[in-house]
């Protein structure tokens, strides 16, 4: 497979003597088939390459010459660059690597496409969640976020991920702003996670953050719900049953493709009382390959409540 990623270069060839290719553009498209080979070749080492891989010399400019008598133009420079960003802004991601991620993506903050500001806007606010991380950077990291993923949804409505972001980040504003704000912004945070469920059926993080929506309200305390009372005529209410829907729907489209998911299981059927199906899936999440913090956190707490079901 790495063989065959190393010479695509050859097999693409020919078919870029028929378009407009700059020495610009040819040094571009070798970055984008080298990254991709060296991707393939490393990634079952694990993550550790992540930054390595991004400071990689180009290929050689073997050939370059033969492109160069083609008349110059820059037809296919931004479609590279728009490329190859967005697949080491993933990569890195994938990776948890989240310092790296922002700083490559701060660099697009003024874009105007919103496949980078939403992720530029889930760089900044996994980054405030990050423990090293001041109160008052977290706050700004926080207000950043939500404006990229706003800017995002104004550029690109049909974005599922800008919706579900969006969402994210507005209720991540509520921890600055008091319980008064959370609450009156719960419905707007419901309808962009309904909307992106809409746009992308299989995103089961979506359908996993509609289950904790609910599972929020379910257990909302005396005194947030009279909070609620004074701001809706009719306030959010939800039960611990359709949060258990969403959260089984969300494992049924990906399994095991989030420890929360799995927590959030347990203590769902905790709350209704069947010690079983909570001792099941409280199980499954300690027994999750702890990936992050969250996932470290997660295991935490899942033992905790398996001692207190004994």
């Amino acid at each position: 497979m790495a063989a065959a990623a190393l010479c695509r270069s050859a097999a693409v060839a020919r078919t870029l003597v028929s378009l407009n290719v700059s020495k610009t553009n040819w040094l571009k498209w070798n970055n984008l088939q080298h990254w991709r080979a060296l991707k393939e070749i490393n990634l079952i080492g694990g993550c550790r390459r992540a930054a390595f891989l991004l400071s990689l010399p180009t290929f050689s400019y073997l050939g370059f010459e033969a492109y160069q008598r083609v008349h110059g133009g820059t037809s296919v420079v931004l479609a590279l660059e728009r490329e190859e960003v967005l697949e080491q802004a993933d990569y890195l991601y994938s990776c948890a690597e989240t310092e790296k991620l922002y700083q490559l993506l701060i660099q697009y903050k003024d874009s105007e496409n919103a496949e980078f500001l939403w992720r530029l806007a889930r760089a900044s606010r996994d980054l405030s969640q990050m423990s090293d991380v001041a109160t008052d950077q977290k706050k700004k990291l926080t207000y950043e976020a939500f404006e990229y993923v706003k800017k995002a949804l104004e550029k690109d409505e049909g974005c599922f991920a800008a919706h579900k972001w969006y969402a994210i980040c507005l209720s991540d504003l509520g921890d600055f702003e008091g319980v008064k704000v959370k609450i009156g912004n719960s419905y707007i945070i419901k309808e962009h996670l309904e909307r992106a469920i809409e746009l992308n059926p299989k995103d089961a993080t979506s359908i996993h953050i509609l289950g904790h929506w609910c599972f929020a309200f379910a257990e909302l305390p005396w005194y947030q719900r009279k909070v609620a009372a004074v701001i809706f005529a009719s306030p959010p209410t939800a039960t611990y049953e359709e949060a258990l829907a969403f959260f089984l729907k969300a494992e049924g489209v990906d399994p095991d493709f989030y420890s929360k998911n799995l927590l959030m299981l347990g203590k769902t059927y905790m709350a209704m009382n069947d010690k079983e199906s909570a001792l099941l899936w409280l199980t499954k999440a300690t027994k999750y390959p702890p990936h992050t913090q969250e996932d470290k956190e997660v295991h935490k707490e899942a033992v905790d409540l398996l001692k207190k079901l004994g």
